[in-house]
């Protein structure tokens, strides 16, 4: 029998694949699981369809993340931080001081796309790294600073 898959299925395909399977596989465990759709000709022609409409998406989704990654690169921000003796911070600077920071400038990026290592606990300027889309990625600086 032959299916599209939904879903990828290790050892079989990934999502979209047509491929050949035994009629007791695909009408016992695939098709009721919803991993996969019968390929007749409907399905075959509503699945290009989805196909196309996915991929349209992912270029405009990955052209914002690629226009953001160019705004990302002229921007520093600063983050002033209460500081004891020996300029260490009273606490740290973690990826939500940072979301903060950006949103000031002007830019909203969630907190989770933010690469920081460990937390920022001192002060000086930092190269922190955003991860915008699966293939685009950022880097600006971070200035910490005494309050």
């Amino acid at each position: 029998m032959k299916i599209i898959l939904r879903e990828d299925v290790p050892d079989l395909g990934a999502v979209g694949e047509l491929v050949t399977v035994k009629d007791g596989y695909a009408r016992n465990y695939l098709i009721p699981r919803k991993l996969a759709v019968k390929a007749d000709t409907k399905n075959v022609h509503q699945f290009d369809h989805q196909k196309r409409l996915i991929e349209t998406n992912r270029a405009k989704l990955k052209g914002i993340a690629t226009d953001l990654a160019g705004q990302l690169d002229k921007v520093s921000c600063t983050i002033p931080m209460l500081v004891g003796e020996q300029d260490k911070l009273f606490g740290s600077v973690t990826t939500k001081d940072i979301e903060e920071a950006l949103g000031q400038e002007g830019i909203q990026i969630s907190r989770k796309q933010i690469v920081l290592e460990e937390p920022i606990r001192n002060l000086g300027v930092y190269t922190v790294g955003v991860r915008l889309h699966t293939d685009v990625s950022a880097q600006f600086k971070v200035w910490v600073v005494a309050k």
